[in-house]
Order: structure tokens, then C-alpha cells, then sequence
């Protein structure tokens, strides 16, 4: 799993993390989603939409915030 900077999550208000959730990873605020995971697909050629609709509770507005908070 890729690392992202911990200033950019911190920002985004897409984003949570507890460390009795998923092992303390960033996750998509309100799911267990890791943040990690958006990444992952996006790499393998998935588009936001195509995530958003493969994976429930991540809204197209959390995937926008967080890729843009991982450029900031």
C-alpha cells in the first residue's frame, strides 16, 4: 500500500482516520474504506466514477477531495 504525506490527509475533510479503525489508516470519512484503495485503482486504470459505484458509501465528492487534497 502507498503512503500519502500525512499534512494532505490531515486537510481534507473527505478523510478520517481512528487507530481502532482499519489499522489507523485513512479511510473515506463514514466507511472503512481505505484512501489507499482509490489510489490502487486509479492506478490500474479505474476512473473516479467507476470507483465510486464499485465501492458504496464513497461519494464522488470524497474522491474528488482526496485526490486533490494528494496533489496539494
Amino acid at each position: 500500500m502507498s503512503t500519502q504525506p500525512e499534512l494532505a490527509w490531515a486537510a481534507c475533510t473527505a478523510v478520517e482516520r481512528d487507530p481502532q479503525r482499519v489499522s489507523g489508516a485513512w479511510v473515506f470519512r463514514g466507511t472503512r474504506i481505505p484512501v489507499a484503495a482509490l489510489f490502487e485503482n486509479l492506478e490500474d486504470g479505474i476512473t473516479l466514477a467507476e470507483f465510486v459505484e464499485l465501492f458504496p458509501g464513497v461519494t464522488q465528492e470524497h474522491a474528488a477531495r482526496s485526490t486533490a487534497a494528494a496533489v496539494a
